[in-house]
C-alpha cells in the first residue's frame, strides 16, 4: 500500500451532545484508488464526507486529506478536492455552462482554462447539447451528471462522492462509473465513493469500508473481507437432470454447490466426479459478491444467524 491520501483515526461525531453519527472510525484510503464506503442511508456516510471536506469538525479523533487537516486547512482542502453531495446545490436560473464556469472561478481556475474545462466535462457527461439550457429545466439524471462535472471542474486530486449514481438510469450510471474508474486508473485521482448501491460499487472499487449506524464494521479488499467473514469459495457443477451429488447442495438454479478451501481443490474434485461416472456439463468456482459480504457483516453486527 502506498501513502494514504485519506486518513481517519478514531473519528467520531456527535450532534448536540446526544445524537452520535460516527463512532471511532479508523481507516486509510491509498492514493489513486477507488474506495467504496458502503452503508444504508443514515449510516454516517455523508457526515464522514463533511468531516473530510472541513464542513464539520470532529467531536473526537482526527482525519486528514493529502496530509492536511480539514478542520485547520479547509481552504487548501477545497482546492485539491472535488465534492459531490446531495446538499451541494447549483443555481437553477443559470445554464449548465454558466454553472460550471461560475464554480471554476470560485475554485480559482483561470477564465480561459475554466471555459475549456467546462466544455470538456459537458461533452464527457453527454450534456453538450443542453449546455445553454437553465438548470431547472434539466432532468434528475442530467442534473446529477452536471453535479459530478462540477466536482471535477477544478481537476481535483481527491474526489469525495456521495451517491453519485442516484437518479441515473443504468446506462448513465455505467458511464459515470467508467469515468470514475478512469480517473483513478489513468490520472491517479483518489476516489472516496459513498454508496448503498453495492453492485455498482463492486465494478469499480478496489477496497471497501462497511458502515452501519456510525460504526465501521469492516475494511479491506474483497478477498480479505470474504475471508474474515468466513466465506469459502464454492465449487458449482451443472449435471443432467436426475443425477445427484453427495455432500453438495442443489440450488434453485439447478446447480450443485459445495464449499472448497482453495482454488486448487477444484480440478481434483472435478476429476473425482468424472471418475465416479458423473456427467458434468459445466463447472465453475463461485465467489461471494460484495453484496453477499456486506449483508453477512450486517448480520454479524446485529447478532443474527447467517442465512
Amino acid at each position: 500500500m502506498g501513502e494514504p491520501a485519506i486518513h481517519a483515526d478514531c473519528l467520531s461525531k456527535t450532534y448536540n451532545g446526544a445524537v452520535t453519527a460516527l463512532r471511532g472510525l479508523s481507516f486509510d484510503v491509498v492514493q489513486g484508488e477507488v474506495f467504496g464506503f458502503l452503508g444504508p442511508n443514515g449510516a454516517g456516510k455523508t457526515t464522514t464526507v463533511k468531516l473530510l471536506n472541513g464542513l464539520l469538525k470532529p467531536s473526537s479523533g482526527s482525519c486528514s486529506v493529502m496530509g492536511l487537516s480539514p478542520s485547520i486547512h479547509s481552504s487548501e482542502i477545497h482546492k485539491i478536492c472535488g465534492v459531490m453531495t446531495e446538499s451541494a446545490k447549483m443555481y437553477g436560473n443559470m445554464t449548465g455552462m454558466e454553472n460550471l464556469e461560475f464554480f471554476a472561478r470560485m475554485y480559482g481556475v483561470e477564465p480561459g482554462k475554466a471555459k475549456a474545462r467546462a466544455e470538456s466535462l459537458l461533452k464527457c457527461m453527454d450534456l453538450w447539447d443542453a449546455r445553454g439550457r437553465e438548470l431547472h429545466a434539466y432532468s434528475t439524471g442530467m442534473a446529477q451528471r452536471l453535479s459530478l462535472a462540477r466536482a471535477l471542474i477544478n481537476d481535483p486530486k481527491v474526489l469525495l462522492l456521495d451517491e453519485p449514481t442516484n437518479g441515473l438510469d443504468p446506462e448513465s450510471a455505467n458511464a459515470v462509473n467508467s469515468m470514475i474508474a478512469s480517473l483513478a486508473c489513468k490520472e491517479g485521482v483518489t476516489v472516496f465513493l459513498c454508496t448503498h448501491q453495492l453492485r455498482y460499487a463492486q465494478d469499480i472499487c478496489r477496497r471497501y469500508g462497511i458502515i452501519e449506524k456510525g460504526t465501521l464494521l469492516a475494511c479491506g479488499d474483497l478477498e480479505t473481507l470474504a475471508r474474515n467473514a468466513q466465506f469459502c469459495p464454492k465449487a458449482a457443477m451443472r449435471l443432467p437432470d436426475g443425477e445427484q451429488l453427495e455432500n453438495f447442495e442443489r440450488g434453485n438454479d439447478g446447480w450443485w454447490r459445495a464449499d472448497i478451501k482453495e482454488d486448487d481443490d477444484m480440478p481434483r474434485l472435478l476429476k473425482k466426479l468424472v471418475e465416479e461416472g458423473h456427467h458434468v456439463y459445466e463447472a465453475r468456482i463461485v465467489r461471494p459478491s460484495i453484496e453477499d459480504i456486506y449483508f453477512r457483516y450486517v448480520q454479524i453486527n446485529r447478532g443474527e444467524e447467517w442465512h
